[in-house]
């Protein structure tokens, strides 16, 4: 017997099921959403803001990013193997959604690149911090604060368990409380917005190859286990591939100055473990470009490498390339993080005093690197002729001690693994939805095919939040259909 019953149930209170709670709710349905966790918003708590597309920021920014462009740029970058008709709703919504968002008191800081080949489409999110992480939880409180005013239920603690089907449509929702205490919901749609798999090793190792911890470094939220993956499987959905959403990683322990990290992301010298280049280094603030180039390579690793002049260069005039993430990256303590690492190896930071105490330290080829090194400063004072990467980033290694670390394989969890249409309703292996069934965010996020789309800045959260919007009014507009 149920205890609870109402029109929709949403699975997860991230950025698209609140996205989905309160689109539903707007338009008149009755709601309630389950939560697993003591709070809501989930990975986007992390986060800075979402994509959009011709808005009112990029307009008197005078950015000329229209939505012809961007949706060409999607699809051209994809190779075409992703939904254009999904694609297309979302990035048309996706103004209209940041004046939504504004409606419920979210300001926005204006409109952003990620890095210098980026677009513009990165809406942050205004604090009373300053541009920087965990800005979206803002966002998140917002859209929360909404819920509970349109009257959604919220149930916390509470995760769900099973997607109640008869007759080959949704009925249910089964769920337990924090004490492990089993109920159902009655209602006639769901919608699954779990945030993926990015904290199941097991899931990323059987739907992708990679192992977390040794050759993947993916966030790992808590609870984002891929349950709602597999509730949808269940209830009948496609499976479709599991990607991780991949932004590299640099493989340095905690216990070094912010300045270490900032330091080995610029565009220096990079190669593998048989002491090669392999891709042009000015390409490495395209996080995911650098994470594909390192998939290829000898234990899916990298090693950027700089000496004691380089290093001084950046304290004295700054870095290359700054994120946004952290706006203000000093790299002054650097010098102080070489100490440590000395100290202690296993940080991840190589200390060395010539090229082949280096080799020896990381496990590079040594008769290779000490070349590579050669042909490189040789590059640096006449052409690229290896990889042509510009000679403003070209700066030799010449004054010991030399410094590496390894660059490996990393990103913000899982996307896609639900077959959804362009109503984010989930569809069987013949491509048909079922009856009040509905995906939104990582879950059913399958726009990037085997690359995340770090061009159009905020497009994770932009997806989130405009496919929970869209699972919320579809499942609405089921709702009314139903009652007439």
């Amino acid at each position: 017997m149920s205890k609870y019953e109402t029109d929709i149930v949403v699975i997860a209170g991230g950025p698209a099921g609140l996205s989905a709670a309160v689109q539903a709710a707007e338009d008149g349905a009755k709601v309630i959403l389950v939560e697993k966790s003591e709070t809501v918003g989930g990975a986007a708590n992390m986060g800075m803001g979402p994509l959009g597309i011709g808005t009112k920021y990029q307009q008197q920014q005078m950015h000329d990013i229209t939505l012809e462009k961007a949706f060409r740029m999607m699809m051209e970058y994809t190779h075409y193997n992703i939904d254009g008709r999904l694609v297309k709703r979302y990035f048309e919504q996706s103004a209209e959604t940041i004046e939504w968002l504004e409606g419920m008191g979210v300001e926005f800081e204006g409109a952003y690149k990620y890095f210098t080949k980026s677009e513009p489409t990165w809406h942050i999110v205004k604090t009373d911090q300053g541009i920087g992480a965990r800005a979206a939880s803002f966002m998140n409180r917002a859209l929360y604060n909404k819920a509970l005013e349109l009257g959604v239920q919220v149930l916390l603690e509470t995760p769900a368990k099973k997607i109640l089907m008869e007759d080959g449509e949704v009925v249910g929702v089964r769920a337990a409380d924090k004490d492990g205490n089993e109920f159902d919901i009655a209602c006639r749609a769901a919608v699954i917005a779990t945030g993926g798999a990015g904290a199941n090793p097991e899931m990323i190792k059987e739907e992708t190859g990679y192992i977390w911890g040794k050759d993947m470094f993916n966030f790992a939220i808590p609870g984002n286990v891929g349950d709602g993956i597999k509730m949808a499987w269940e209830a009948g959905g496609d499976h479709v591939p599991v990607r991780v959403e991949q932004a590299a990683s640099n493989i340095l322990g905690m216990g070094l100055p912010r300045a270490a990290g900032a330091m080995m992301n610029q565009p220096n010298l990079l190669v593998n473990y048989f002491g090669l280049r392999f891709m042009d280094e000015e390409q490495v603030q395209n996080r995911t470009y650098l994470s594909n180039a390192v998939s290829h390579q000898k234990d899916r690793t990298g090693f950027m490498i700089i000496d004691s002049s380089i290093a001084r260069y950046y304290m004295k005039n700054g870095i290359d390339f700054v994120s946004l993430v952290d706006p203000e990256a000093d790299v002054s303590e650097f010098g102080e993080a070489a100490k440590i690492a000395k100290e202690d190896p296993s940080l991840g930071l190589f200390v060395a005093d010539s090229i082949e105490e280096l080799a020896q330290m990381t496990g590079i080829d040594e008769e290779n690197l000490v070349q590579t090194v050669e042909d490189y400063n040789h590059f640096c004072e006449t052409y690229d002729a290896e990889f042509f990467k510009r000679r403003e980033y070209m700066r030799p290694l010449v004054k010991a001690p030399y410094y590496a670390c390894k660059i490996m394989p990393g990103g913000y969890g899982t996307v896609g693994g639900i077959r959804i249409n362009e109503n984010c309703e989930v569809c069987d292996s013949d491509f048909y939805p079922i009856p009040g069934l509905y995906a939104a965010g990582a879950d059913a996020c399958n726009l990037y095919d085997d690359s995340y789309m770090f061009l159009l800045p905020g497009n994770s959260m932009g997806w989130a939040v405009n496919s929970g919007r869209i699972a919320g009014m579809e499942a609405a507009a089921l709702i009314q259909d139903l009652n007439e």
